[in-house]
């Protein structure tokens, strides 16, 4: 996979993964190209074309899924939404800067600034006892 700056990345992927992409390949028959995914005239899927169709399908989706109204989707949220998982699975952050590419983890800490757990747990550690118990959503009257 050739990813920014003309590097060419190669990801490993979960098993679950490598079965959907075998089947894919099943399915979408010969085409003139090596890359996995490609547009409707049998080229490579660019990066353009690949935010097209995202945006397509989740306002397709929330129709059934009103939750994603009003939330941005693109490539690079699904790309942060991937490193929390992996940081959260593993507890590595070097993992992560290995997975996303990045030469230094100062780049991949970025990927992890917002990930609501780690938030939660942070305001959790200082917020005074008897308050987070007062707003504890589990709490009943």
């Amino acid at each position: 996979m050739q990813g920014k700056g003309r590097r060419q990345r190669s990801l490993p992927l979960w098993k679950q993964a490598a079965e959907d992409v075998r089947a894919w390949l099943a399915v979408r028959g010969d085409v003139r190209v090596p890359e996995l995914f490609v547009n409707h005239q049998e080229r490579a899927m660019t990066r353009v074309g690949f935010t097209y169709l995202l945006d397509k399908y989740v306002c397709q989706t929330a129709a059934n899924c009103p939750t994603l109204l009003g939330k941005r989707v693109s490539p690079h949220v699904l790309r942060h939404s991937c490193a929390m998982v992996i940081y959260q699975a593993t507890g590595d952050l070097r993992k992560v800067a290995l997975w996303l590419g990045h030469a230094n983890m100062q780049t991949a800490e970025i990927y992890l600034q917002a990930d609501p757990a780690e938030k939660l747990e942070a305001i959790k550690s200082v917020v005074p006892c008897r308050f987070a118990a007062a707003t504890s959503p589990h709490q009943t009257d």
